[in-house]
């Protein structure tokens, strides 16, 4: 209780964000990216990244998105240091690589807290809302009409 123009002012003070994993060691979180959702187990490791059951080489296959993946990674300089099993659905590969990102960056942020302003910072906790604009009645596709003809 503070005083403020001499009345007595209730102050919060934001809670310290805490830890959470589950049995195995593991923090869980949900990432998700136009239509694509992510599911991500991260635990302390040896770097390995399983992408439904395969690696994420194999089931990527572009540098591009493999690289993308590891972003989180590389601003925490944790490269190597965490296992990352995720399970994705729906979606193409752009989509379901920037699922895994997200999904990623939230596990991190619950497994190391102190990097939450770090992850924050750089844009990886806040979800990319943009989706496909659905198409509209009477046009070609969802903006573009059909051509006008006077005569």
């Amino acid at each position: 209780m503070i005083e403020f123009n001499n009345e007595p002012v209730q102050v919060e003070i934001p809670e310290k964000r805490e830890q959470r994993l589950d049995a195995q060691g593991r923090s869980y979180a949900t990432g998700k990216r136009k239509t694509s959702v992510a599911r991500v187990w991260i635990k302390l490791g040896s770097g390995k990244i399983v992408v439904n059951g395969k690696s994420q080489d194999q089931y990527f296959g572009r540098d591009v998105l493999s690289m993308m993946i590891n972003q989180p990674f590389a601003v925490a300089s944790r490269e190597g240091q965490y296992d990352v099993y995720c399970t994705v659905k729906g979606g193409g590969l752009s989509g379901q690589a920037g699922a895994v990102k997200h999904g990623i960056s939230k596990a991190l942020d619950t497994f190391e807290p102190d990097l939450h302003k770090l992850l924050k910072q750089f844009g990886f906790l806040t979800r990319d809302s943009r989706i496909v604009e659905r198409k509209k009645y009477g046009h070609r596709k969802a903006r573009r009409r059909f051509q006008f003809s006077k005569r």
